[in-house]
């Protein structure tokens, strides 16, 4: 596992934004790796092992190197070594600290931090300096091989040149020019061997800015591109329970759709597919798809997830979750495979939030309602047990973008509530309904037009994971947001998926009390304008 290079692609574009500086991406590549030499110490992580670390905490840092001194050696060297201001490495390196420490738990799973550290010391000690040796536990700092560069000091002083005999500067020379030959040829020889030849710190270019790349579009910044995903959960007889995509488009979409007709039959139909060009075109275990999918199915009641270069599972038998990801790291050795962490509930809430906030941000002038809705259903909105009262954490995000919402003339959402399958689908029903109209009465209370919101609630009947692990049942409690424009069916709708396998008359549970048709499955009485007799399938 490269964890340098993991950190490099997912908190250095957080941390840099559009700053695309190689001096201050190697900047921060160095302090991944000083940062994660001092977490594997037992005794420094055990400071702060329990607490509840927010991403945006910048004196994070400060508590990590609780000696002053070493906080100033830290981002001098840095900062020397980079050609930057000290003041900015400071800066850079405290947004990093506490997001770089989220990423590294979350590689580490189950596994305690500095264990994990400790047991993957081999990926990040080369990149660790010399001059760090101060600032970390002893052992931590590889000892320079013979060749290698020993000291960051770089003399000043003049070079002093003995006078050579005459005619001997020539014969001098040739040998140096011998080792100049060879090593430019090793280093080509070494460059065509990498399996990554691209700087560590340059991002990796997509197919959408490949593809823009001789025209007049500007090209996608990667940060802005976030990675196609799939999640899939099984049932108790390993059926296909739930399934979301989110892909770049079409072509990669079918890809997938392949993959899980061939292992799950018609079952993959009931997969929902977001295709949109925010999200990646291509996915490193997309080609692996055909061994993997049926080492899922096989596990009753598991889940997994696939982003990017990393797959993350979960079952509710330890041994089954154990061997799942002996299985899948076998069949897909170029990804990452770990089991799911204990749930971190109010770590979860709050990066929901931050990442919601993002979204919002981001959205720019007179933007699209479906990126409106996609950036609403970011957040994880926690009620209370039985209650469906909106948390004062939700409560500042939706009035930052209710003030968004109120400037985007055509906007037109349904608010969607789900619970998981816990407690009777009567009462889930209920529940459900109840908290989406209790959004719907906020966002109305901020200056929404109440025409403009519609509100569903679908109970337990549309999970995305699994029910049988506290992390899935989580994930199917939840708010979701949708474009509902009134030409379509709402469950047809791209801002949460169509159909995937392109059927435009796909199960509709009355999501759209305002179209008029009579073609849902559930009871009328769910929606009295629709009558009280139990629609007949589709």
């Amino acid at each position: 596992m490269d964890i340098i290079k993991h950190l490099t692609r997912t908190v250095s574009p957080a941390v840099l934004g559009d700053d695309h500086s190689p001096a201050k991406q190697n900047l921060l590549e160095q302090f991944y790796a000083i940062f994660a030499a001092r977490l594997a110490d037992k005794e420094t992580y055990g400071r702060f092992a329990n607490e509840n670390i927010a991403r945006d905490d910048q004196g994070f840092y400060d508590r990590v190197w609780t000696d002053s001194s070493h906080q100033d050696q830290i981002a001098r060297e840095l900062a020397g070594k980079n050609n930057a201001d000290t003041t900015v490495a400071h800066g850079l390196i405290a947004m990093a600290a506490p997001l770089a420490f989220h990423e590294i738990k979350s590689l580490a799973g189950t596994t305690p931090v500095p264990q994990f550290l400790n047991d993957n010391l081999a990926s990040y000690q080369h990149h660790i300096p010399v001059w760090a040796s101060t600032v970390l536990p002893a052992g931590l700092v590889a000892a320079a091989s013979a060749g290698e560069h020993i000291s960051d000091t770089v003399s000043t002083a003049p070079l002093v040149r003995e006078e050579e005999e005459k005619g001997s500067f020539m014969k001098a020379l040739l040998p140096i020019i011998g080792l100049i030959i060879l090593g430019a040829l090793a280093w080509a020889l070494l460059r065509g061997c990498q399996e990554n030849p691209e700087p560590v710190a340059t991002p990796v270019m997509t197919e959408q800015q490949a593809n823009n790349a001789d025209g007049d579009e500007p090209l996608a910044v990667a940060a802005d591109v976030e990675p196609a995903s799939l999640r899939i959960a099984t049932g108790e007889n390993n059926e296909l329970y739930a399934c979301r995509l989110n892909v770049g488009n079409e072509a990669l979409q079918t890809n997938f759709m392949n993959a899980l007709s061939s292992a799950f039959g018609e079952e993959a139909n009931k997969c929902r597919a977001d295709v949109d060009d925010s999200f990646a075109v291509d996915m490193p275990a997309a080609a692996q798809l055909a061994t993997i999918l049926p080492i899922v199915k096989n596990v009753p009641n598991a889940s997994m997830i696939i982003k990017g270069d990393n797959i993350t599972v979960n079952a509710p038998d330890a041994a089954a979750l154990d061997q799942l990801v002996t299985d899948l790291q076998a069949a897909a050795p170029a990804m990452t495979v770990q089991a799911e962490g204990p749930l971190d509930l109010q770590g979860e809430i709050d990066d929901s939030v931050a990442a919601a906030d993002v979204a919002i941000a981001n959205l720019g002038e007179n933007p699209d309602p479906r990126d409106v809705a996609r950036a609403l259903s970011i957040q994880v909105i926690n009620f209370e047990l039985d209650e469906a009262e909106i948390p004062e954490v939700n409560k500042a995000f939706l009035d930052r973008a209710a003030k968004i919402m109120a400037e985007v003339p055509d906007l037109n959402l349904m608010i969607i509530g789900h619970t998981d399958q816990q407690a009777s689908n009567a009462y889930n029903m209920e529940l459900s309904r109840e908290r989406a109209e209790a959004v719907k009465a906020y966002l109305v209370s901020q200056g929404i037009d109440a025409s403009k919101l519609s509100t569903k609630g679908m109970g337990e009947t549309d999970p995305i994971a699994d029910n049988s692990t506290e992390q899935g049942r989580f994930l199917n409690r939840r708010i979701e947001f949708m474009v509902n424009d009134g030409t379509v069916n709402a469950a047809d709708d791209m801002t949460i998926g169509n159909n995937a396998s392109g059927n435009n008359n796909a199960l509709d549970p009355d999501l759209n009390p305002l179209d008029g048709n009579n073609d849902d499955l559930l009871p009328d009485g769910d929606d009295p304008t629709q009558g009280t007799a139990l629609d007949p399938a589709n």
